[in-house]
């Protein structure tokens, strides 16, 4: 399967940045997608809401339907799907983007903000999953596809923000779990992380992190769309990088991909 033609995808926090990159790419195949998200009305701080991105994806050439869906709450997110099967007649594949980020040592990390991250991370995969698989497990090529880096317990990456690893490497267990316990069904759970930064409105806002470092949302978007199309049997539990991906896909040359060519490519934090 070389297409997501008649495909129905269920995207976490697509209404910019690397989820609404994926949302496109699968809508210039026909896709339909499920944009779900918060971001209900304009914020003057991030562009982009549910409703500006079911229209991207419209104008892509797919199906986009705007969910306004806080993952955090479970009768919000079970009431999505159930709008998503309601238009589309059902699931082919999840992808959990919606994260939250707060690159802090431990004293310096509100609690409010510790739950944040662990809520929407770690727990809302596994609440999106979990609504999700009814469906997915009657789907003809099921995937589920989490943002998530390889799991590490390198202190390297624990030591400067716990909170934030652990919320992260949350999603990474999930996937190992759920992959364990889904892939011999037929359904494909997978993670992807970018190798270099990507430069989205969120990274923006970490103060001292330069977007020009990193590379376009599109990289991620087309190493999902190859990852989406392969055959989901015997494919689970995989930990895979969007340069490797797309390296076995043919693609050589990322240069395309780069925001500004003349400045370094920075890694992205969990990989060595």
């Amino acid at each position: 399967m070389t297409t997501l033609s008649g495909k129905t995808l269920f995207i976490t926090g697509a209404s910019r940045g690397i989820g609404l990159a994926i949302a496109e790419r699968a809508a210039r195949d026909g896709a339909n997608v499920a944009i779900a998200a918060k971001s209900d009305v304009p914020n003057p701080k991030l562009p982009g809401t549910i409703h500006t991105a079911a229209e991207a994806v419209n104008a892509a050439g797919g199906r986009g339907l705007a969910l306004k869906c806080d993952i955090r709450e479970e009768d919000e997110v079970r009431a999505a799907v159930a709008a998503t099967v309601d238009a589309f007649g059902g699931i082919d594949i999840l992808v959990n983007n919606a994260s939250a980020i707060w690159l802090r040592g431990a004293l310096d990390t509100p609690m409010k903000r510790f739950d944040l991250m662990q809520q929407v991370n770690a727990r809302g995969t596994f609440l999106c999953a979990q609504a999700c698989l009814p469906h997915l497990l009657q789907a003809a090529n099921p995937h589920i596809l989490t943002l998530a880096p390889p799991p590490s317990l390198d202190p390297k990456w624990w030591t400067p923000h716990t909170g934030y690893t652990l919320a992260k490497m949350g999603m990474s267990f999930v996937t190992l779990g759920l992959a364990g316990e889904f892939g011999p069904q037929g359904v494909a759970v997978n993670a992807l992380w970018p190798r270099t930064l990507i430069a989205t409105d969120a990274l923006n806002m970490i103060p001292g992190v330069d977007g020009g470092n990193g590379r376009a949302p599109a990289i991620v978007a087309d190493a999902a769309h190859a990852v989406l199309t392969r055959s989901a049997a015997g494919f689970s539990g995989r930990f895979l990088v969007d340069e490797d991906v797309l390296r076995e896909a043919g693609v050589e040359d990322f240069s395309g991909y780069a925001v500004d060519p003349s400045k370094p490519l920075y890694p992205d934090l969990f990989l060595d």
